[in-house]
């Protein structure tokens, strides 16, 4: 069953509400991203920019194409109106999404869009158009989960035959920027989880990310009790249960933190142990390359590469360790914390304890007290050229040693000023100089 609908809209001057917004509307949602088919676009932006008190400005002066940013991150997108409304619809993904709603409430429906509404089905509009746009299969697996619908028996084949197309080279990949905002759709959803599964059910996951499917059957022991494929997406679930509001930056490093396992598995020949030895380096390496093809901004590519080496840290057993803690690896808290405690609990096999659980919360518990005490790093007591002064240091990587041992000391606790920052630094260069 659907909510009851909210009120219309205001329709800029022979306008249509066309696509998702009218899908939306119809469904009983109210549209956040409003996309209208207008006669002219440019006075439609305007009209709808001085009603709703946001701001118009071309997106494509050429084409004619206009946005409107209004409060509440609510936007409206324009564009000129075709020349067959029907005949548009007809060339659109999903019978769901070839809906137009006009100013008084009556709805263009070529395609049995509303049925499908109904009974929560995503059913193409026909196998040319899926194939005229690859990317459309990204989108049947994103809107299966993004609305709750099941994919209709016939549009599932042609999404699959779609990926075999696409895998033998007979039809052209899409650009990698548009499978990555598909994917953050995707992955933006509370159920991302079930979400990356549709993917591999579809054949789209060998396209996308394909290292993620070498964990699949690679079974893990101690902790474990999923292959490593599983426990990524049990671990990316685990996150958004606790945290609906988690970055994507953190969703990717929470999916991906054991990417690298299926390439660093031993077996001990005599005691039957596996080990992945190296895997959380090797995995920041794997996951820097895989967002990077997917064309991520290079911040959001360090941060989850940063979470994903440094997730196999010990948890620190004093107040102390906590300190350093915080202190080596500040850029990345508390998001650090958040894939580790989804990692433990993704697990939580035979091994697992509630003794253990508990110790586990303690270390978090001394991190998050400590980041509390110093959110921010304390300012250094002695610069680099003061420290190169005295220490006698020509430039170089010894000069960056004794700025970070200062600062982390500082950080500490065990220097306050700077006549104690000198002799921590000349204590310091002594045990060096002796390979302490």
């Amino acid at each position: 069953m659907f909510r009851r609908r909210p009120p219309l809209p205001t329709f800029p001057t022979g306008g249509f509400l066309v696509g998702g917004a009218a899908r939306d509307w119809l469904r009983g949602v109210s549209p956040k991203d409003f996309d209208w088919a207008v006669p002219q676009p440019a006075q439609a932006a305007a009209q709808i920019a001085t009603q709703t008190g946001g701001s118009a400005f071309p997106l494509d002066l050429e084409r004619d194409y206009w946005r409107v940013h209004a409060p509440e991150g609510v936007q409206h997108d324009f564009v000129p109106l075709p020349e067959n409304v029907t005949d548009d619809l007809l060339r659109r993904d999903f019978t769901v999404n070839a809906l137009a709603l006009r100013s008084d409430g009556g709805v263009l429906d070529p395609t049995g869009g509303q049925r499908d509404l109904k009974a929560r089905r995503l059913r193409m509009v026909s196998a040319q158009n899926l194939r005229a746009d690859p990317l459309r299969a990204w989108r049947a697996a994103r809107f299966a989960t993004t609305l709750g619908f099941q994919l209709d028996p016939d549009t599932e084949k042609e999404v699959r035959a779609v990926a075999g197309a696409l895998a033998a080279g007979d039809l052209p990949m899409p650009a990698a920027e548009r499978i990555r905002e598909e994917l953050h759709a995707l992955l933006g959803h509370p159920d991302a989880a079930r979400g990356i599964q549709r993917l591999e059910d579809l054949g789209l996951l060998a396209l996308t990310i394909p290292e993620l499917r070498e964990g699949q059957g690679l079974v893990q022991g101690g902790f474990h009790h999923l292959d490593v494929y599983e426990h990524g997406l049990e671990a990316l679930h685990q996150l958004l249960a606790r945290d609906p509001e988690a970055s994507l930056p953190l969703r990717w490093a929470t999916l991906l933190h054991d990417v690298a396992k299926p390439r660093t598995h031993a077996v001990d020949p005599e005691t039957g142990r596996r080990s992945f030895h190296g895997h959380d380096k090797l995995g920041a390496e794997l996951t820097a390359q895989m967002l990077s093809r997917l064309r991520l901004p290079s911040d959001d590519i360090r941060h989850a590469a940063g979470l994903v080496g440094a997730h196999m840290i010990h948890l620190p057993a004093t107040e102390k360790e906590a300190r350093r803690f915080v202190h080596r690896r500040r850029e990345l808290l508390p998001d650090l914390l958040q894939v580790m405690l989804a990692d433990r609990e993704a697990a939580r096999g035979p091994s697992s304890s509630p003794a253990s659980r508990h110790a586990y919360a303690l270390g978090m518990e001394r991190v998050l007290a400590a980041l509390e005490e110093q959110p921010q790093a304390p300012a250094p007591l002695l610069s680099g050229s003061e420290i190169m002064v005295l220490l006698g240091l020509e430039a170089g990587p010894k000069v960056g040693q004794a700025v970070r041992a200062l600062a982390e000391a500082a950080a500490l606790g065990e220097v306050a000023d700077a006549e104690e920052a000198r002799a921590f630094l000349l204590d310091w260069a002594g045990g060096e100089a002796c390979g302490l």
